[in-house]
């Protein structure tokens, strides 16, 4: 099978490797789509970060699978040949209070390993999984939707949920890439009434109000958001992983008000007592989701009629995975996803 490889300098290799076999436990998917997350980009295709059992591993890339199963191993009873799976990204060791939690971003054992970072993922033609990682699609949701569901979407909607997003709260989202667009999509479906976004980019900005992210889109300054939220949006997330939009973020929150930090990176320097303790906020740390709140994204995005492939502006094959990572990693458009034909 064709897969491709994320060497580090801002390169792909695509080689031919032999095609896995399910052992017990485990389920082969025919790779249907697999879209590139800012992590890929950061962390591994630019150059390798991290040390010990976090850092790339020289696998197969890609962390946002979604596939058709082709074949089970020994002890597989939930998943069956012919189910259309999203592939939840980090397989824990299933017996840490993370993992029973289904929260498997957050064990610690040794056994932890993320698809596309230390176990093959899902740039290639056929991907090896684990049962316990898979979450079926439904029948409305694409390949496509999956595969944005099983990082961006679903780390958008973890978030939304820790700060309890409804229809009393005004939403600012700082950083309007593919997971700021998905928090303002998501916002409006949970009742948000108004959604205003800040991004330095033109290019973000303008797209996050054609896919309707957002009802405001700017460039950021406290002169824009005060005229746009006078004393703060009930609620903020930031998602540019940049100390001044976390800052932004956390400033143009109300008192009382609540604010989750998901994008990854940045170094914040805050007044702890103006800015926090003095207008009382509640601010989560929020890294990526859960099982068991992904499987009820699926359902709620099916009820909802909310496809995330809208936020996927290029998709490639993946013999041209090259061409792919580029263009994400221009970061003018929205989300890139490689593709195998239907």
């Amino acid at each position: 099978m064709l897969a491709a490889f994320l060497p580090g300098g801002s390169k792909v290799d695509l080689e031919e490797v032999p095609d896995p076999t399910p052992g017990p436990g485990q389920v082969l998917l025919a790779t249907k789509a697999s879209t590139i997350c800012g992590s890929d980009l950061r962390a591994i295709y630019r150059e390798h970060l991290g040390e010990g059992p976090e850092a790339y591993q020289g696998v197969v890339g890609g962390h946002e699978p979604a596939g058709q199963v082709v074949a089970v191993g020994d002890g597989v009873g939930r998943i069956r040949v012919g189910d259309r799976v999203v592939v939840y990204h980090i397989s824990g060791c299933g017996q840490c209070d993370e993992c029973r939690r289904g929260y498997q971003i957050s064990c610690t054992a040794t056994a932890r390993a993320a698809y596309g970072w230390q176990r093959d993922g899902g740039h290639a033609d056929l991907l090896l999984t684990e049962e316990r990682d898979l979450l079926v699609l439904p029948e409305s949701l694409t390949y496509l939707d999956g595969a944005v569901v099983a990082c961006g979407f679903g780390t958008a909607y973890e978030a939304l949920c820790r700060v309890g997003v409804s229809g009393r709260d005004r939403v600012l989202v700082t950083g309007l890439g593919p997971v700021g667009s998905a928090v303002g999509l998501l916002a409006k479906e949970m009742g948000a009434p108004l959604v205003v976004g800040t991004d330095p980019s033109p290019a973000r900005r303008e797209l996050a109000l054609q896919l309707g992210a957002v009802d405001h889109a700017v460039a950021g300054t406290d002169e824009e958001l005060d005229a746009l939220l006078g004393d703060g949006a009930e609620v903020a997330v930031d998602c540019s992983g940049n100390g001044r939009g976390q800052l932004t973020a956390l400033r143009h929150t109300r008192r009382w008000g609540r604010a989750a930090l998901v994008g990854e990176g940045g170094r914040l320097s805050v007044d702890v007592s103006e800015v926090l303790i003095h207008r009382q906020l509640t601010v989560h740390g929020s890294w990526v989701t859960s099982t068991v709140r992904m499987a009820e994204l699926l359902t709620n995005l099916d009820r909802w009629d909310l496809h995330p492939e809208r936020l996927v502006t290029d998709t490639f094959p993946l013999s041209q995975a090259a061409e792919a990572y580029q263009t994400a990693d221009a970061a003018q458009g929205g989300k890139v996803g490689i593709v195998w034909p239907a």
